[in-house]
Formats: C-alpha cells, sequence, structure tokens
C-alpha cells in the first residue's frame, strides 16, 4: 500500500515516519502544493493527503478519479479549499483534521489578546524611540472582560474554556448547542456577542453564509474599546472595513492569523512588490498584529495532523469508514 503526501513540513517528518513503520505503508512525502501540474506524481499511489491554503484546481478531482483514487484527505480544519460536491461527484471521499489540536489556535489567539488588551504594541512602538514612557497607556485585566465567541465548536469551545479559567465572562453565538460548554459559556445571538464584548475572537468556517460576516455594520456595533480576534479565514472579515473602523476608531484594535489575500505572499519570503496596500496599513498600526496563518503551529499539533489524516487515508483504502468524512 502506498501514500503520497503534498505539502509536507519538515517538522511532519519524523511523524510520518514512525506512522507509515507502525502500518507497514509507504509513504512518499512532497514539499510541493497539490495543483494541476504536481497531481500527476500520485499516479500508481493508493492514497493521497494534502495541506494548503489555495484552492483546490477543479481539474484535480476527475485527474483522482482517472487515476483510481477514493479518498481525498485535507490534512488541515478548513475546507474552503476543496470543492467538496465536485470531490464526490467524482466518487472521491472527502476528509478532514477537525480538531487536531483546537487549544494550539486557542492559546495563540489568547496570547495576541493579551498583547492588545496590555497594549504592547504601542509600548514596542515607542520603546523603538527609546521613549520608556509607560503613561496614558493604562490597561486592564482578563476578568474584568467579557468575551464573545463566534463560532462555539472546537477551537471556539477550548477558547471558552480557557477564558473562562482566567475569570472571563464568556458569551457565544452558535447554531449548534453543546451542554458540555454551559459550564464556560452563555449561548446568545450575533447582536449581543458585538455590542457587549470587549473581545470578540471568531472561529467559524468560511463558506457563503459567513463571507464578510465582520463588515462596516458588525464594526459599528462592536464597543470603541472592544478588540477583535480572527485565527480562522481572513474572507471571514471585510478587509477595507475592517481598516476604516480601526482609522475611525470604531474599535480598539485586532489581532489577524489570517487575511483574505493572503495567498498572494503567506507562507514564503514575500517580494516588496507582492505585499498588497491593505497588508501594509494594517502592520503599520500599533493596534493590530498580524502573524502567518501560524496558530496551529505547535508539536502536538503536528502530530496530530500527520497521524489523523493518515488514519483516515488507511480507512478508506481498506474498506472501513473513516472518522472524520465531510459529509456535506
Amino acid at each position: 500500500m502506498k501514500i503520497i503526501m503534498y505539502a509536507v513540513l519538515d517538522v511532519e517528518r519524523p511523524f510520518i515516519k514512525a506512522w507509515a513503520e507502525k502500518h507497514n505503508v509507504e509513504i512518499k512525502c512532497v514539499t510541493e502544493r497539490l495543483t494541476p501540474e504536481t497531481v500527476k506524481w500520485a499516479d500508481g499511489y493508493d492514497g493521497i493527503d494534502f495541506q494548503q491554503t489555495h484552492m483546490l484546481d477543479d481539474s484535480i478531482y476527475p485527474t483522482l478519479k482517472a487515476m483510481g483514487f477514493k479518498q481525498l484527505t485535507a490534512r488541515m480544519v478548513g475546507l474552503d479549499m476543496v470543492n467538496v460536491p465536485l470531490a464526490k461527484q467524482n466518487g472521491l471521499i472527502v476528509t478532514n483534521v477537525p480538531a487536531y489540536s483546537p487549544r494550539a489556535i486557542a492559546e495563540m489567539g489568547l496570547t495576541q489578546a493579551l498583547r492588545l488588551v496590555r497594549k504592547l504594541g504601542y509600548y514596542d512602538q515607542r520603546m523603538d524611540k527609546l521613549d520608556f514612557r509607560w503613561t496614558g497607556l493604562e490597561s486592564t485585566e482578563i476578568y474584568n472582560l467579557t468575551v464573545g465567541i463566534i463560532g462555539a465548536g472546537n477551537i471556539g469551545g477550548a477558547t471558552a474554556r480557557i477564558y473562562s479559567a482566567l475569570g472571563a465572562n464568556v458569551i457565544a453565538t452558535d447554531p449548534v448547542h453543546h451542554a458540555e460548554l454551559e459550564a464556560y459559556l452563555k449561548y446568545t445571538d450575533l447582536e449581543t456577542v458585538l455590542t457587549e464584548s470587549d473581545i470578540v475572537t471568531i472561529h467559524t468556517p468560511l463558506d457563503d453564509t459567513t463571507v464578510n460576516m465582520l463588515d462596516a455594520a458588525a464594526f459599528k456595533k462592536m464597543k470603541p474599546t472592544a478588540y477583535l480576534i480572527n485565527m480562522a479565514r481572513g474572507g471571514l472579515v471585510k478587509t477595507p472595513d475592517l481598516i476604516a473602523a480601526l482609522q475611525n476608531h470604531e474599535i480598539a484594535g485586532a489581532a489577524l492569523d489570517t487575511l483574505a489575500d493572503e495567498v498572494q505572499f503567506f507562507e514564503k519570503q514575500a517580494e516588496p512588490d507582492e505585499i498588497p496596500e491593505d497588508y501594509k496599513t494594517l502592520r503599520a498600526m500599533p493596534n493590530v498584529l498580524i502573524s502567518p496563518h501560524s496558530a496551529f503551529y505547535t508539536n502536538t499539533a503536528m502530530k496530530n495532523i500527520v497521524e489523523m489524516g493518515l488514519d483516515d487515508v488507511l480507512a478508506v483504502l481498506e474498506g472501513r469508514h473513516p472518522q472524520y468524512e465531510v459529509l456535506y
């Protein structure tokens, strides 16, 4: 049995090697993304496993079908880069890794929120000018704040647990109510989350119903002292509206692990002419923190990403039901 894995990181290789030896499976690792050109490398393999933030080209699905593939495993949570209906039309069972380490992303969100609340961006800016005065930068403490979560799934739930443990008042909106989270949060509606929260943190999938859900109208509902945390998908936030809200002091700041146009320049050493103006504008603000879609990047997460993804590849190849099949 042979499996090909695309976009493999060096940090994943020890976990891949250990899994392959345990299950007596041959695995070929390539660093390139899955594209119409590189999909040809999959010919002769039984299973396929990939990760990337770029949209898969539609030609890939019939190509995999013609090669005899029965599955397509995405080594990630979000599936906005996969045309799931088209994959199913081509006989491909799609799986993902929905909860490889919710705490990794939740902890990154907390880290950035604390930096914003404590105004560390402003301190950094002053100290770069050898100005060591702290006057005018009074902050508060987490237990005084209300944290609003948009999307209380695996990551949102982990986020709720952490903030609750720190003493924050946590509220959340989600179409599905999880009874086990009620010890850590109070369910409410989106309007209440936006108007009452001091920190709004979003953890929803990106699809046609959620694209640009945080726009000018949403920002006008938020407190002028509130912070936005986006550790999910860039397309959830309408970037021009966010910039305007920050410039007009409608919100106090933002932490962004992802941007709507990040595929142009993230995951590489970018050239100056590749950097869009919205990134430059945001990056210059002391009340905005940007990281390169790296909230997931911990050793625990990488181990789980590899093992959970490959477990489902093997399940399909052996005729068993995968644990994380995407059903929509």
